[in-house]
């Protein structure tokens, strides 16, 4: 009795400190819960194949995530598979897990295994794509402006590739100011999209990049569909930098080229797009400068002539007449004025008079040069009947020239005043 028989026959009791399972046991009910799965279809990348006996042994990763399983694929199965299967290669297999009791591994027994369809992986593609439209990170209207004269260039792009020197050399030919940040990345692969979004994230944050280029360079369309990622397209829409997409893939571009700010045919056209060519530039400055000086020119030569046709105007060819004209005009003014002011001032005496002479006749000294005279008391009243002055009240006679003190004798029929 093997090993596997003699631990499929011991008692199912609840495993205890006291009562542990043997490890026997432990193997045997995870390869009986593992043979309950039965057979699924699973899709990866191989990340490794290898032969041995007629027989292949690889592994096979997860798409999005750091997972991987092994997996065999026995002689007679891989005769009915496509031969041209390899490391690198995006599949979707049927698989039976399988649990070995002796060595306490897991492996995927392959009964079927083929590519991934081209047709397959362009449906999901335009779902995604169509998903991301409608949330509106295609919008022109959310695209950022590039900057005229980036100072400083964010380059993402695989180290000493064709198409970082395509972006370095014609941008710095166009405008040899112009500098770098370039962040190295992996560009095909399973490492593309972590890597591109770890350096996307690096140059958003960094305060003196003006622009972002991603770049690649073309290539197979199996090999540009980490640049459709969500999480890569999600990233860049979400950057506060300018990104510019120069994968350099015209038929079945990738979701990267949608999302981003701009995009460039290739690296080349990405620098030409980016950095203003100085040449150009400094032509352009010359253009404008003689525009300028021609229409300033112009201008002045136009006002020159109006200037002249006003002076040559009868008005102007002579300007005595002016002086003249006014002249003849103050002089009237001054003479209206003096004598108007010659008139009100004979009014003004007239009326004067006619006002003195009218005052002088209500005046109380006309009354008083006619004989009349008035008392007024000791406090300056006017005594106006006899029994204001009784006898002995001294009161004052004001006549027409001078005043005179007197004392009343007291009212009487025939009053008589006797002076002091």
């Amino acid at each position: 009795m093997d090993e596997t028989e003699e631990s499929e026959r011991m008692p199912d009791a609840p495993a205890t400190a006291e009562n542990p399972w043997p490890v026997g046991l432990l193997g045997a009910k995870i390869r009986d819960y593992i043979d309950r799965l039965g057979t699924v279809w699973v899709e990866g990348e191989i990340t490794q194949w290898g032969l041995s006996a007629g027989n292949v042994y690889g592994k096979l990763k997860d798409l999005n995530h750091d997972v991987t399983v092994g997996f065999t694929i026995w002689s007679s199965v891989k005769a009915r598979i496509p031969d041209d299967l390899k490391h690198g290669d995006h599949v979707v297999a049927l698989v039976k897990a399988n649990y070995w009791l002796k060595g306490g591994s897991l492996t995927l027994q392959v009964l079927q295994m083929k590519h991934v369809g081209l047709g397959d992986l362009l449906e999901r593609l335009e779902r995604l794509r169509t998903q991301l439209a409608g949330e509106g990170l295609f919008d022109v209207a959310r695209k950022k402006r590039l900057p005229f004269l980036p100072h400083c260039i964010g380059l993402v792009t695989g180290k000493d590739s064709d198409a970082e020197k395509d972006v370095l050399r014609n941008a710095q030919l166009r405008w040899p100011a112009v500098t770098f940040r370039v962040v190295h990345a992996a560009v095909q692969g399973d490492r593309t999209v972590p890597e591109v979004l770890s350096a996307l994230k690096r140059l958003d944050a960094d305060p003196e990049v003006d622009v972002i280029i991603v770049a690649r360079g073309g290539g197979d369309f199996q090999n540009l569909l980490g640049f459709s990622d969500e999480r890569l397209v999600r990233a860049v829409a979400v950057c506060e930098t300018p990104v510019v997409s120069a994968i350099g893939h015209e038929a079945d571009r990738p979701l990267l080229d949608d999302v981003a700010d701009l995009r460039a045919s290739t690296p080349t056209d990405a620098a030409k797009r980016v950095v203003p060519d100085v040449t150009e530039e400094l032509a352009r400055v010359r253009q404008a400068h003689a525009r300028l000086g021609t229409r300033l020119a112009s201008y002045l030569s136009t006002e020159t002539a109006k200037i002249g046709q006003i002076r040559s105007r009868p008005a102007l060819a002579s300007a005595d007449w002016i002086v003249d004209i006014r002249a003849q005009e103050l002089t009237r003014f001054v003479s209206r004025g003096s004598e108007l002011v010659e008139r009100a001032l004979d009014h003004a005496a007239r009326e004067t008079v006619d006002l003195r002479n009218h005052l002088r006749a209500l005046s109380p000294q006309r009354t008083l040069d006619r004989g009349y005279a008035i008392a007024q008391s000791a406090d300056g009243h006017v005594l106006r009947a006899a029994e204001n002055a009784p006898a002995g009240t001294p009161f004052t006679l004001t006549l027409a020239s001078g005043d005179i003190d007197a004392h009343s004798d007291g009212a009487s029929a025939d009053p008589v005043v006797h002076r002091g």
